[in-house]
C-alpha cells in the first residue's frame, strides 16, 4: 500500500526522467542509509514548542529539494502545525505542486513560518500565515474561517500540529498536561473538521498525522501514544462517512522524523543523542522524505485512496 503511494508520487515529481536506465537525465542512484545525517548527534534542548531553525543538524524539510509538477495546481490547502516537521514539508511540496496554503503554528514559532511563507511565494503560489493556539475552540473555528477567506475556499485540510512531552512516568504527568496534549492532538482535529466540512465538496480530502507510536507505544509517550491511535481510528472513522460525500480522509503514520517534537521535550537527551538509530537504515528520516506521501493522498490520482494508513518508519514502524 505504502509502496504504491510512494511510488506513484514519487513518478509525479521526477517525471523527466527517462525510462532507459542509463540515460541523459536519469536520477542518480541515492543511499538511503547515507542520504541524511545519522546518530550520535549532540546534546540540546528548546523551549516547547522549538524552533526548526535552530536544530543541529537542521532539518531537511524538502526547501531545496523538492521539485513539483502541477499535481495539487488550483487546490486550496489547510495545514496545521506547517511551520516545521512534516507539516512544513507538505506546505513546500503543496506549493510547488500549484496549490495555495495557509498554515498554522504556535505565536513562538513565527520565524519558522515566515520562512515557509516566503518559499510558498517562491513557488508562484498564495501564502498565508495563521498564528494561534490549537487548544482553544473559537480558535479552530477562527483558523478554518480565515483560511477559507483568504484562499477562496478550502478543499485540503491536513490535521498535522501535535505535541509530545517525554515523562518516564504516568505519575509524573499533571492533569494540565495531559489535558494539553489532548488538546492539541485530539480535540483541535476535531474541532477544525467540524467548522472545515460545510466548505468541502465532493474531491476534497482530510489528512492526519498518526505516528508509529499508534501500534508500538513507547513507555515514556504515554499520552502521546493514546492520541496517535485515537487518529489513526478517527481517520477510519472520518473516511467510511464521509465516503458517501465524496470526500477522502488519510493518514500518514511517521517513524522518528527528526523535528523540533524531538528537542523540546519529546525526548530525553539520551534518547535524541542516538535518536533514529535503531532503524534498519540506522538514522532517523526527514520531513522531506515523507512530503511526497502528503502529496498523493491528496492527489486526485489517489482517489480511491480513503481510510488508509500511509507509514514510513524506516524499517521499523507500522503499518
Amino acid at each position: 500500500m505504502v509502496g504504491a503511494g510512494v511510488a506513484a508520487s514519487t513518478a509525479g515529481h521526477v517525471r523527466a526522467e527517462s525510462s532507459a536506465p542509463h540515460s541523459q537525465g536519469a536520477a542518480a542512484m541515492e543511499d538511503p542509509r547515507e542520504k541524511y545525517p545519522k546518530p550520535p548527534f549532540k546534546s540540546q534542548q528548546q523551549p516547547w514548542p522549538g524552533l526548526a531553525r535552530d536544530m543541529d543538524p537542521r532539518p531537511d524539510h524538502g526547501e531545496k529539494s523538492y521539485k513539483g509538477s502541477g499535481r495539487l495546481q488550483g487546490r486550496k490547502a489547510l495545514i496545521t502545525g506547517g511551520d516545521s516537521g512534516m507539516g512544513r514539508a507538505a506546505a513546500i511540496a503543496y506549493a510547488r505542486e500549484g496549490a495555495d496554503v495557509a498554515i498554522n503554528y504556535f505565536p513562538s514559532e513565527e520565524a519558522d513560518a515566515r520562512e515557509v511563507v516566503e518559499i510558498i511565494q517562491q513557488a508562484g503560489r498564495k501564502g498565508f500565515p495563521i498564528p494561534g493556539d490549537l487548544r482553544e475552540e473559537a480558535f479552530c473555528e477562527r483558523l478554518v474561517a480565515e483560511a477559507v477567506q483568504k484562499l477562496g475556499g478550502l478543499d485540503i485540510v491536513v490535521c498535522n500540529a501535535g505535541r509530545q512531552q517525554a515523562k518516564q512516568s504516568i505519575l509524573d504527568i499533571s492533569t494540565e498536561d495531559f489535558d494539553a496534549t489532548m488538546k492539541t492532538n485530539l480535540y483541535a482535529p476535531f474541532w477544525i473538521i467540524k467548522a472545515a466540512l460545510p466548505h468541502l465538496k465532493a474531491g476534497a480530502c482530510i489528512i492526519g498525522t498518526t505516528s508509529e507510536q499508534a501500534y508500538d507505544p513507547s513507555p515514556d509517550l504515554y499520552d502521546y501514544a493514546q492520541t496517535k491511535a485515537a487518529t489513526m481510528n478517527y481517520v477510519k472513522s472520518l473516511a467510511k462517512q464521509l465516503g458517501g460525500r465524496g470526500i477522502r480522509v488519510n493518514g500518514v503514520a511517521p517513524g522518528p522524523i527528526w523535528t523540533p517534537l524531538q528537542v523540546s521535550g519529546g525526548a530525553t537527551q539520551q534518547k535524541l543523542q542516538h535518536f533514529g538509530g535503531q532503524t534498519s537504515l540506522g538514522r532517523p528520516g526527514q520531513p522531506a522524505e515523507l512530503a511526497s506521501i502528503y502529496v498523493q493522498l491528496a492527489a486526485s490520482d489517489a482517489s480511491f485512496a480513503t481510510g488508509n494508513i500511509y507509514g514510513s518508519g524506516g524499517g521499523t514502524g507500522q503499518p
